[in-house]
């Protein structure tokens, strides 16, 4: 691609992460596909990245989108990394993503532009790179609907089918995604370092992450001890918004979770319709360890691993510095039960604290919980008064819960529109609904009709504004003969 182009499409590309050391990516050249296609194109997220949205769509753009081509000034590159997938430890990497620049935005910041399904990498052990279309509009869908929710994630631009086909139990129609994120920097990142590296790289490292993510904390002493921390607080905020909106990841394996405290590489993900903390929807989950209500146990154990990766440079001593991290890391379920009933008050419109509203939210969700409530419409119910349509709602329990919530709100001084406000504020209208998902994903794969996925993308684009036009993606699938499971896509 000439300058010209270049300067034409807006691309202001970095590759800051090619001066660490050698150990943590493999360079490579771009795979290309036979016949790039762009089927869906994000762009607002292109304006707001620098992007010009016509140019990126032009077929020189659509090249660089389908890996065919690489913008001037990009250093392809897959990241080395590691990872305990399911609790057990084993070298992982970039299998099938590629690494084309770090993109300045205009309003300064960062990202990282990372084509995932691009084709065969040093790290794809056996794998053929590529990915399958369907996964990849999901992931294009979810990670838009987390953002409308206002929950840190990565983004998607847009996703391109390749014209070729991949081969899974059966051939399916192949694509390419690009992800934007501040970083793909991971807690296997880290892992990586500490077992494979020396402790110069480990070092360089986390000196780059602060850099990058937290550069008020590079002056002073300590600077691995507060990244620690930093991390520690920014994945309590996060698994607590998961919980608040019943998001289910579905493999919080370290090399998914990201150092920047975004959600990351949505496979198997979805939400929960009925409330129960047993939720588990993907296939290959069959003991439930990445069940909704281990989501935060489940975090926990992950911020231990990347404690232990950063041992050697919290303290000289070995023993000083597990004691250290240990410290640390006892903050964890603090910061995320305050962080979580936070966001519980602000669903059920209180405005203050007192000590029984713990025992107050999860007498509500108990009562969800045995009456098969949904999730989301229940607390949407409340927010508009609206006590119909669901057995809970005529319980000799609920009502009694209902009379001491409606107490407690006399108890504040904010009067009860204000409550409602702060309630619509914090009460989605519309999550994606696991049939209305793959209804939109059906009609793109087997008929090339993408018409209900932006449909359902314009009506995530803000979920708190209870519009009308929303209200026909409000209502909980019709029952079925089994449990709805997802699947990996790899």
């Amino acid at each position: 691609m000439n300058k010209k182009e270049q300067t034409r499409i807006g691309w202001q590309l970095e590759d800051s992460y090619s001066l660490l050391p050698e150990i943590f990516y493999s360079r490579f050249s771009v795979n290309p596909v036979p016949a790039p296609k762009l089927v869906i194109f994000n762009k607002v997220l292109a304006t707001k990245i620098g992007l010009d949205p016509d140019e990126l769509t032009s077929k020189k753009g659509v090249a660089i989108l389908a890996g065919n081509e690489v913008p001037e000034g990009s250093i392809p590159l897959a990241q080395a990394y590691a990872g305990h997938q399911f609790g057990n430890f084993t070298m992982l990497g970039d299998g099938r993503a590629l690494l084309i620049g770090e993109q300045r935005t205009p309003a300064g910041n960062r990202v990282d532009i990372q084509l995932k399904g691009s084709g065969r990498t040093p790290y794809s052990r056996g794998g053929d790179g590529r990915a399958a279309l369907r996964p990849m509009l999901r992931e294009y869908l979810i990670s838009e609907a987390m953002h409308g929710l206002g929950i840190p994630t990565t983004r998607s631009l847009a996703v391109v089918e390749t014209g070729e086909m991949v081969r899974r139990e059966t051939p399916l129609p192949g694509a390419i995604m690009t992800r934007i994120a501040d970083s793909h920097i991971r807690v296997g990142t880290f892992q990586y370092a500490a077992r494979f590296g020396e402790k110069e790289d480990l070092k360089a490292l986390a000196d780059y992450t602060v850099q990058r993510h937290f550069p008020h904390i590079q002056e002073g002493d300590n600077r691995y001890l507060k990244l620690f921390q930093e991390v520690i607080q920014r994945q309590a905020a996060l698994i607590a918004k998961w919980q608040l909106v019943g998001f289910v990841h579905g493999v919080m394996n370290t090399d998914n979770m990201a150092i920047s405290g975004e959600t990351i590489d949505y496979g198997p993900c979805a939400f929960m319709d009925n409330f129960d903390p047993k939720t588990v929807f993907s296939s290959i989950d069959a003991q439930g360890r990445y069940a909704y209500g281990n989501q935060p146990m489940i975090a926990g154990w992950n911020l231990a691993r990347f404690g232990e990766s950063l041992l050697p440079l919290l303290h000289d001593t070995p023993e000083e510095a597990v004691s250290i991290a240990q410290a640390e890391l006892s903050k964890y379920i603090a910061l995320f039960e305050s962080n979580w009933l936070s966001g519980m008050r602000k669903k059920l419109g209180i405005f203050n604290t007192e000590e029984k509203d713990l025992a107050l939210v999860e007498e509500l969700l108990n009562l969800m919980h045995s009456n098969n409530a949904d999730y989301t419409n229940t607390f949407r119910a409340l927010t508009f008064d609206k006590l119909e349509g669901n057995k809970l709602f005529n319980t000799e329990d609920f009502k009694a819960w209902h009379s001491s919530w409606q107490t407690r709100l006399e108890r504040q001084e904010e009067n009860i529109n204000q409550s409602q406000q702060l309630m619509r504020d914090n009460n989605p209208a519309i999550i994606p609904r696991n049939h209305r998902v793959e209804r939109a994903l059906e009609a793109a794969e087997f008929k090339g009709d993408y018409r209900p996925l932006h449909k359902l993308l314009e009506a995530l684009a803000n979920p708190y504004a209870h519009l009308p036009e929303q209200e026909a993606y409000t209502s909980p699938p019709e029952p079925t003969s089994g449990p709805y499971q997802t699947f990996c896509g790899t």
